[in-house]
């Protein structure tokens, strides 16, 4: 499975602005529901939220990936988000996030979650890609962007 497979251009937002950890969790949690319902976005959201109790997803180097699991879900789902401004999200080099890529998967997703993990950790590490997709005009360029991306790894 392939990021962008989990995306629509709907989950991808450039320039929001949140002034809170919990406040982007909680847009996240929306996108991620994709209008489905409010009882699915609690359960992402709280999903969310339970997964940084356990530490923080921010990777580093301005990027986190929140992701939880629920049992409402029937399939994956991501989104993508640039903030507009960068806010504290408790990541291991202290620095503050802008570019985040949040998951939800079903709770029986356990191989297909650790490997869309990786991918994640292995685009983001690039810090070319992440310099585009900070660069990036608006949520078509950054479909474009993430659509075009291969993991050097790829599931055959």
């Amino acid at each position: 499975m392939h990021l962008v497979d989990l995306l629509s251009p709907s989950r991808i937002q450039c320039g929001l602005a949140v002034s809170s950890k919990k406040r982007l969790l909680d847009t996240l949690a929306g996108l991620l529901a994709d209008g489905q319902g409010a009882d699915l976005e609690r359960q992402i959201y709280d999903s969310l939220c339970a997964r940084e109790r356990l530490g923080s997803t921010g990777l580093g180097l301005g990027v986190a990936i929140p992701h939880g699991r629920t049992q409402a879900l029937g399939a994956a789902a991501g989104a993508f988000v640039r903030l507009a401004e960068p806010i504290e999200f408790g990541s291991v080099d202290g620095q503050p996030v802008d570019l985040v890529f949040a998951l939800a998967v079903p709770e029986h997703f356990n191989n297909q979650h650790l490997l869309l993990l990786s991918q994640l950790a292995e685009l983001f590490s690039d810090a070319s890609m992440a310099a585009r997709l900070r660069a990036a005009p608006d949520a078509a360029a950054v479909y474009d962007l993430l659509s075009d991306w291969q993991p050097r790894h790829a599931a055959a």
